[in-house]
């Protein structure tokens, strides 16, 4: 596909569909001056379960490789970990494999060759000599101002931030230089890293690289598609019925295409992955209700977005659409998990199921209605004409105010007291 490609068709291919790219002009160096292939990277730290919001960066991948470009993947498994624990240290490397299995199934499933993807776990290299090295040199120009502005829209705010967050967006910067690349590609809310490393290498005497920048996709509440909120996103494994049910109760309101989740995914996936699966030829169908017409057939988003702000799309016909195409797409990605017993296994060590939690037994708070215990389990108490009781479960009871399990007779209380007058009528000045 590459080489029947111009220099500018590459650049061109390569630039579709990013919001915004930084020193261009280093792109246009590589492919049209020095004739060789781009090198880009891009980074996922291993956290939670990748869910469909991935086929965003993967279909840029996608378009990267068939321009020719050789695409380093980083799974970054102490990234995840440096950010505010959200991967515990005895689970990144099983995470790590999860999503290797995750993203080379999604990649075969809409026809993208990974001969020249090349997988690279950041701990294989983040650990040398070199590389740590490099971080105390970074750490000695980067002020600690800089480093937390860098990565606020990346690394999990809390109130008491960890240091770990801070070494978060230093290492993002050196793994351009030691990963050896071209460009770094990423998500917009990725920019601020960008500007640091571009800023920040030369000081200690690296190239800057060119960094090119995806728009960020609206969740299906509306807002990001958050691994963390389940109402967000899609989980590349949901079933047919899972992906029907959250796509139904997806944010989508008439007439608005702006943060309209659904129109986003149709724009950033479905629309490429059909020109990926049909020779550059994209289209997305959807079916008229019964006596409405044949089905609309869309082969841009302006067509798409035209019409649903004209109410000719309705969301209940998008929502309909986008779930058929969606169930499609994820289908054989979930028939390679079924198949594949290693990726099943990591998957369970990778996100293990949360320990059953212990049922508390019910405490016996006793009976609220005085006499209700006497009798009831066999036991009973004794009276004595001091009002003291004696029997089982005799330490538990108050005369006359009927609380706990056990409680005493009132024939029993009657009798107590008739030995009492008796007493005193004979004018004993003791009680037995």
């Amino acid at each position: 596909m590459a080489e029947s490609m111009s220099a500018q068709e590459r650049i061109a291919l390569i630039n579709e569909n990013l919001q915004e790219v930084l020193k261009p002009d280093i792109i246009e160096d590589v492919i049209v001056r020095q004739g060789r292939p781009l090198v880009v990277y891009w980074g996922t730290a291993t956290t939670g379960r990748p869910h469909c919001g991935y086929f965003v960066p993967m279909m840029k991948l996608a378009q990267f490789l068939r321009a020719g470009c050789r695409v380093k993947l980083l799974l970054a498994d102490i990234h995840g970990f440096l950010d505010n624990l959200k991967a515990p240290i005895e689970l990144v490397n099983f995470r790590a494999e999860y999503y290797r299995h995750v993203i080379t199934s999604l990649l075969r499933s809409v026809n993208v060759s990974v001969e020249r993807l090349e997988f690279v776990l950041g701990s294989s290299y983040q650990l040398s000599a070199a590389y740590t090295m490099d971080l105390f040199r970074l750490s000695a120009v980067v002020t600690e101002h800089d480093a937390k502005k860098a990565g606020a829209e990346v690394v999990k705010q809390v109130a008491n931030p960890l240091l770990s967050g801070l070494l978060y967006p230093l290492m993002q910067a050196l793994d351009e230089q030691h990963l050896d690349v071209d460009a770094q590609f990423g998500g917009v809310d990725q920019r601020k890293i960008f500007t640091l490393a571009a800023e920040q290498l030369p000081k200690i005497g690296y190239r800057e690289r060119a960094h090119l920048m995806n728009p960020m996709v609206p969740g299906l509440a509306g807002g990001k598609m958050s691994a963390s909120d389940p109402d967000s996103k899609i989980d590349l494994l949901d079933g047919p019925d899972v992906v029907r049910k959250k796509l139904k109760k997806a944010y989508a309101v008439p007439k608005e295409v702006d943060g309209n989740g659904i129109i986003s995914f149709v724009e950033y996936v479905l629309l490429p992955v059909s020109a990926l699966q049909n020779d550059g030829r994209a289209q997305f169908v959807v079916e008229k209700r019964e006596g409405e017409g044949e089905p609309a057939t869309y082969t841009s988003i302006a067509a798409v977005k035209e019409d649903y702000k004209a109410d000719k799309l309705t969301p209940q016909l998008l929502k309909i659409a986008v779930t058929t195409a969606l169930i499609s797409l994820l289908a054989p990605i979930q028939a390679d998990y079924v198949a594949n017993a290693e990726w099943q296994d990591v998957a369970l060590k990778a996100y293990p199921p949360p320990p059953e939690k212990k049922k508390k037994a019910p405490k016996n708070k006793g009976s609220r209605h005085p006499g209700a215990g006497a009798g009831a389990g066999g036991k009973d108490v004794e009276v004595e004409v001091d009002g003291s009781v004696k029997g089982e479960g005799s330490e538990t009871v108050a005369v006359g105010k009927g609380q706990g399990s056990e409680t005493v007779s009132v024939g029993k209380v009657e009798e107590g007291l008739e030995k009492l007058a008796v007493k005193q009528s004979t004018g004993s000045s003791t009680l037995e």
